[in-house]
């Protein structure tokens, strides 16, 4: 192996309170593509803006090419070409593609800025990504996803990058797009450019990465395995510091079958144009129904729909036999429907504001007397909720901000427990979690549902889909293609479903 474009070695930051990294070693070669894995609190965030020159080193060392390096600032890491794309990009929505690319650095002559120069160069930058369409002068805040990431990368590459750090690049993306990135990584790394790759998708990690190196607690516990070839029981002990057979709990199999439980959840040729149509299902009590398709599918807006958040065009939505009135979330909620959206820092929580407060937004009146708020009783039955779906720190009175991902995700579920919700929506539950606490949310959503809890799931993740739901219904462009019990399908006849929508 040739000599690290980047090496760390011991290094340490602490903030009050709190060692985030307790000794970390890195090394990055030229055009590879490091994968570095990790729960959530392991340090990877922390471990990115030391990097990114957003935080300086207690302790340690950083070589650059063999040589000592102090990334004292963002602009001393540009100068080395580090650069970083944050899972939550730092774009300028009113700025144009162009601007944003080379914000910080204009093309500027005697204090002019050059823009058809700019304009120019931009256009070059996004035609070596191969993506020459999106147009230099429009606003970012008018691209896609993909499209703002690209931005993002041609930013990069503006700084002449030879280390791009990628935080979760793929979670907003769609296939097609995700294939794209993977595309444009190995154009870069085909050009010298290393590449440090965060993702929880262990097959993202088999399909991109050379090498791996996982952290846990704020410490490196492996350095440099190969991506490819590392048994993933390996990679989950050495993040979670234990064996996990199967991330799976078992699905119940004693007693009445599922055809036997009464009918929560009844949807009758539910139509919303553009989005989806003439869909039809039910979820009974105790099951896990699983929405499976691409992104565009119409999967997250049939849950919408459900929740009264979007009105259809046709259809009936009925739960426990009373039908809802359309395009109404209150009767929803009412009905004991909760829904645990896709977006859960922008559609479902306050971040700023405490657990207990988030977890009872949608039990005020339950805690209101004469128009007062009753704050002791308020924070009791939060903190019940809270210990029951083993919610850490146990603390209610903490901002929900401060939690990692899995815990963010079990503070919207504790809010619908306190409405004695029957029929629980989720929307991409995993979505930005780590495999440890992915596997304790799979564990509460089979406890949920075990309880009597109907649960109607949305998931990416085919295998997540297959291995979580009883039965699952897969869409394509809007319609129910097939719909099957979960262990009568495996993801190869799914992926062939939405792509092709051909029956195996």
């Amino acid at each position: 192996m040739s000599a690290p474009l980047l090496e760390m070695q011991g290094v340490v930051k602490e903030f009050p309170g709190v060692r985030a990294l307790d000794g970390v070693d890195l090394d990055v070669v030229a055009g590879e593509v490091h994968c570095l894995l990790g729960q959530n609190g392991a340090g990877k965030s922390t471990l990115i803006k030391v990097l990114a020159g957003a935080h300086k080193t207690d302790e340690g060392h950083i070589a650059w090419e063999g040589e000592p390096v102090a990334l004292t600032s963002p602009t001393a890491a540009m100068r080395h070409g580090i650069a970083t794309i944050y899972q939550e990009l730092d774009l300028a929505d009113g700025l144009s593609v162009a601007e944003n690319i080379y914000l910080g650095h204009e093309q500027a002559r005697m204090g002019f800025t050059r823009r058809s120069r700019m304009h120019d160069a931009a256009r070059q930058l996004l035609r070596r990504l191969g993506h020459p369409e999106i147009p230099a002068t429009r606003e970012v805040g008018e691209l896609s996803a993909a499209g703002k990431q690209l931005v993002s990368m041609a930013r990069a590459l503006s700084h002449e990058a030879r280390l791009i750090i990628m935080d979760e690049p793929s979670a907003v993306l769609a296939h097609d797009e995700v294939d794209n990135l993977f595309r444009i990584i190995a154009d870069l790394t085909a050009a010298g450019v290393a590449v440090v790759y965060i993702s929880h998708r262990m097959e993202e990690i088999r399909r991109i990465g050379d090498r791996v190196t996982v952290l846990k607690d704020g410490r490196t516990v492996a350095r440099g395995l190969p991506a490819r070839t590392t048994p993933t029981s390996e990679l989950v002990a050495l993040m979670t510091g234990r064996t996990v057979e199967s991330v799976f709990p078992p699905r119940r199999d004693a007693g009445e079958g599922p055809e036997e439980r009464p009918v929560l959840l009844d949807v009758e040729h539910l139509t919303l144009p553009g989005k989806f149509e003439d869909v039809s299902l039910t979820v009974r009590a105790g099951e896990i129904v699983g929405l499976a398709g691409l992104v565009g599918s119409g999967r997250s807006e049939v849950l919408e729909t459900v929740y009264g958040a979007r009105r259809p065009s046709s259809g009936r939505v009925s739960v426990a036999g009373t039908a809802l009135r359309p395009g109404s979330i209150a009767a929803a909620v009412r009905a004991g429907v909760g829904l645990a959206p896709e977006e859960r820092k922008s559609q479902a929580l306050f971040l700023h504001s405490s657990i207990a407060h988030n977890v009872s937004m949608s039990s005020l009146r339950r805690f209101a007397h004469a128009g007062f708020m009753d704050s002791r009783t308020e924070l009791n039955a939060t903190a019940e909720a809270v210990r029951a779906l083993d919610l850490r720190p146990p603390d209610p009175t903490r901002p929900v901000r401060t939690l990692s991902g899995g815990n963010q995700q079990k503070a919207v579920v504790a809010r619908w427990l306190l409405t004695d919700c029957r029929l629980l929506l989720l929307d991409e539950p995993t979505r930005g979690v780590d495999v440890g606490a992915r596997a304790e949310l799979y564990a509460l959503i089979r406890r949920l549902a075990d309880s009597g809890v109907g649960v109607l799931l949305v998931s990416s993740e085919v295998p997540e889909v297959l291995g979580l739901a009883d039965r699952v219904l897969v869409l394509r462009e809007g319609r129910v293609v097939t719909e099957a019990a979960a262990r009568d399908l495996d993801e190869s006849i799914v992926l062939d479903l939405v792509m092709e929508g051909s029956s195996a």
